[in-house]
């Protein structure tokens, strides 16, 4: 990595199941193999990415998320989920501890901190967890070559809360279905309303004829997609993802791989944009 860039966050999006997690621990793997040192953060509510790095399960299952550790909640904003209702709690709470206490080494450049996300419960309001993960999210860190990669739940509340504000770059995340395509159109104009200078949609599972689905949507919604984005990468389907879960990262052992070359292919590009970055502030740039 050239010596301009200091670090850089991406957060990947869109609509449930269309294999964000899958891809997100697959780039955080590729990543951390060459020279970047490489934060992954869990936000989706199924926690399912500490398996798909390929933790050992027992130890996986150990974890446990920021959102559920009450005492650090406590800690930090002075008051305790379901005990404490009514109460004042600190807003914007300092948590630049929060990898040392609980980030989770992987491989020698590879970590991982598990948030959780906030829900809403019949119990009531969630607000200090809320207070807290929000502030994780806005005080991470970058330390230089270093790569952080948020795994968002499904859906565009982070683009609301304008949690991912000052995030440089976007992976809004789709296979060929109306519906995920409709999702990341959507999440590709909050992305740029906040101002995350570089979007890109990866189309992925893409199978025999696969790429004819955008044509065909922009053809319905009479529109044209690539217009959203700085970059479209496409991502083959793979049959052996079943055979390797949890760790589908094992993926990248095999370098004929389509979906290990379109991972291959998407680092490079994420790499080539954010040389670009010291030069851009907001909006987009040319692709």
């Amino acid at each position: 990595m050239d010596e301009k860039n200091e670090g850089f966050r991406i957060v990947i999006t869109g609509k449930g199941g269309v294999g964000k997690t899958t891809l997100t621990s697959c780039l955080a793997r590729y990543l951390a193999k060459g020279e970047t040192n490489v934060l992954a953060v869990d936000e989706d509510p199924q926690m399912n990415l500490p398996y798909a790095l390929g933790l050992p399960v027992e130890e996986a299952a150990k974890i446990i998320p920021l959102n559920r550790n009450l005492d650090y909640i406590e800690e930090k904003t002075g008051v305790r989920p379901g005990k404490s209702w009514g109460k004042m709690f600190r807003l914007g709470p300092r948590v630049e501890d929060v990898i040392g206490r609980f980030g989770v080494k992987v491989t020698e450049r590879l970590s991982l901190l598990v948030m959780g996300t906030v829900v809403q419960a019949a119990a009531g309001c969630l607000c200090a967890e809320n207070v807290l993960l929000d502030s994780v999210i806005r005080h991470l860190s970058l330390r230089k070559n270093e790569a952080i990669l948020l795994d968002t739940q499904a859906g565009v509340e982070h683009f609301g809360r304008a949690l991912v504000k000052g995030f440089s770059q976007c992976l809004v995340v789709a296979d060929g279905t109306f519906n995920a395509l409709s999702v990341a159109r959507h999440s590709a104009e909050l992305a740029r309303e906040i101002g995350i200078p570089y979007v890109h949609l990866v189309i992925n599972r893409v199978g025999a004829g696969g790429e004819e689905k955008l044509k065909r949507f922009d053809a319905m919604m009479q529109t044209d997609t690539g217009e959203l984005f700085d970059r479209i990468i496409v991502l083959d389907a793979e049959a052996r993802f079943e055979d390797l879960e949890p760790n589908v990262t094992r993926i990248l052992d095999d370098p004929e791989s389509g979906y290990s070359k379109g991972i291959a292919a998407l680092a490079a590009t994420l790499l080539e944009f954010e040389m670009k970055a010291p030069d851009v502030t907001q909006g987009r740039s040319a692709s």
